[in-house]
Parts: structure tokens; C-alpha cells; sequence
């Protein structure tokens, strides 16, 4: 465990972006806070002394979920770019030399870089963005008006936040581990080009098999992985008007506690679904050859 944890630390030595950039979307937002023009409601009304606007709740409810999005988009991207290139960089300057030469086994190095791939940086990110929208409802409540203010503070919305960030944090690293497992394979055989190598593969793969044989079961699986499925297994049905009311009011405005997030949870769907412990599997056997990869391959 003490190897993990020292492995880990490293990656932030080497990677500041992991930090840096949520660092970044966190002042920027804070900037726009501060000196921004404040716009609240479905009219786009400004906001200014002596304002009122009905709702209070799912305005207030929505900012703060709206305020994490940013986080979340990047932390994807950051994330999926990083296992990606994080073996790759090893032997691309050498310091896989270094590391070889420490008592430390290439599964250790390859699993620490994993769990900061898909827990470290999410978790970075949580912690960031938490930060961030506590600084923006103290700010909004300050610059706007009273009633808008207090909308920022309901402990029940802040709490609902904080849960789905986590649930989305614990199931997509189990139903993007087959991804995840692709792209550290990818990052430990690759010479160059290691975006490309990602997505020509199974591109072609794709492109041969509706050539050869006229159909698209592998284009189907992975449209189901990467787009559609995880909502469906993650979450009970989410229309827009779902997403509307997901802070306690339906689409027509009205209170409606059957729309808290918590009714839209459906862990039980989504780890008793065959496809989540199929990927799981699938990115098991892929992260193992990872790991073979890696005691194999030297620097480029």
C-alpha cells in the first residue's frame, strides 16, 4: 500500500494538470462571478436589487448543479487523455528506466496510474468544483438579491450534488473500465501517433465487419458504451423535463419530490446488468495485458 500511495504522489509530480486545471475552471468561473453580468431564470431576466422570480428552489438548486458541469466535461477529457499517454510518456522520456530500476513491479505502476486515471482526478475535480460553488453561492448571494441569495443555500440541493458526484464517480469507473483498459494498451504498445492508435482500430474494425459480413454488432457495443448505455443502466428513465425537475419541482413549475435525484439512482439496474460485469471483464483482461506490455516494452 505504501508503494501505491508514494506511485500516486509521483503522478502528481509529474502531471500538475491534474491540480492546474480544475484550478483554472475554478478561477475563471469565480472571475465571471464576480464581474459578470448575473442572468437567473427561464426569461433571462437580470438579476438586480428588488427582483423576485418564482421557483426559488429550482433556481437555486439548478446554478449549483450547473456550476459542476464545466468540472465534469474537463475531468472526462483530462481523464481519458491521461490514460492514455501516461505509459507512453514513460518510455517517451526515458524515465521508464528509472522506474524499472526501483523495487517496484510494472503491475503496481500500471494499477496506480489507473486508479489515479479514474478516482484521483474525478475526486480532484469534486473537491475543486465543492470548493468552487461554495464561493460562487457566497459571491451570487452578496451581488444578487436577497431572494436569489438564499437560494443558494439549501442544504438538501448541496447534498444531492455531493451524492451524485460520487455515484457518477463509482459506476463510470466500472462501466469505462473496458475504455479505460483500451487506452492504457494502447499508451504501453504505441510508438507515436497514440490518438490515432485509440480510435483507428476499432474504427476499422467496425468499417471490415459491415464490409464482410453486412452487419454492426461491434459498432453497436460501442455506441452502447461510450454514448447511451450508462445512462440507461446508471439512471432510472431521464427526460428533459426529468432534468428540470431533479431539485423538487416538476416542468410546469410545481413542487414534485418524486424528481430529487435521489428517485433517479438505480445502482441495483446497473450492477445487476450483464453488460456492466461483461466490460468489467473485458477491461480486466485488457488492463493485464497492459501490464505484460509494460515489463516488455523499453524506452522508444
Amino acid at each position: 500500500m505504501k508503494n501505491y500511495v508514494w506511485l500516486i504522489r509521483r503522478e502528481f509530480w509529474e502531471n500538475k494538470a491534474i491540480w492546474i486545471m480544475p484550478a483554472a475552471i475554478a478561477g475563471f468561473q469565480i472571475i465571471c462571478g464576480l464581474f459578470g453580468a448575473l442572468h437567473m431564470g427561464s426569461n433571462d431576466m437580470q438579476v438586480g436589487p428588488g427582483d423576485s422570480l418564482p421557483n426559488g428552489r429550482v433556481v437555486g438548486g439548478t446554478a449549483l448543479f450547473m456550476f459542476s458541469i464545466l468540472f465534469f466535461v474537463a475531468m472526462s477529457i483530462y481523464s481519458s487523455w491521461y490514460l492514455l499517454d501516461c505509459l507512453y510518456a514513460d518510455r517517451k522520456d526515458r524515465s521508464i528506466l528509472f522506474w524499472k530500476s526501483l523495487p517496484l513491479t510494472d503491475t503496481e505502476t500500471v494499477l496506480s496510474k489507473l486508479a489515479v486515471g479514474l478516482f484521483v482526478i474525478p475526486l480532484v475535480y469534486f473537491a475543486i468544483a465543492d470548493l468552487t460553488t461554495v464561493i460562487l453561492a457566497f459571491i451570487i448571494s452578496i451581488r444578487a438579491s436577497s431572494w436569489i441569495g438564499s437560494s443558494m443555500w439549501q442544504p438538501d440541493a448541496w447534498l444531492q450534488i455531493q451524492a451524485l458526484w460520487i455515484y457518477l464517480i463509482v459506476t463510470l469507473a466500472v462501466w469505462f473500465l473496458p475504455i479505460a483498459g483500451w487506452l492504457m494498451l494502447v499508451s504501453a504498445w504505441a510508438t507515436r501517433a497514440v490518438i490515432l492508435w485509440s480510435f483507428l482500430p476499432p474504427l476499422a474494425l467496425c468499417v471490415a465487419e459491415r464490409w464482410v459480413f453486412g452487419t454492426h454488432v461491434l459498432g453497436t457495443l460501442l455506441s452502447d458504451r461510450l454514448l447511451s448505455g450508462y445512462e440507461i443502466r446508471a439512471f432510472h428513465s431521464l427526460g428533459k423535463a426529468d432534468w428540470v425537475g431533479l431539485f423538487g419541482s416538476n416542468a410546469n413549475g410545481g413542487s414534485n419530490a418524486a424528481h430529487s435525484i435521489w428517485s433517479f439512482f438505480d445502482p441495483a439496474g446497473f450492477f445487476a446488468s450483464s453488460a456492466t460485469w461483461i466490460g468489467a471483464a473485458v477491461g480486466v483482461a485488457l488492463i493485464i495485458a497492459a501490464i505484460q506490455l509494460r515489463s516488455r516494452r523499453a524506452e522508444i
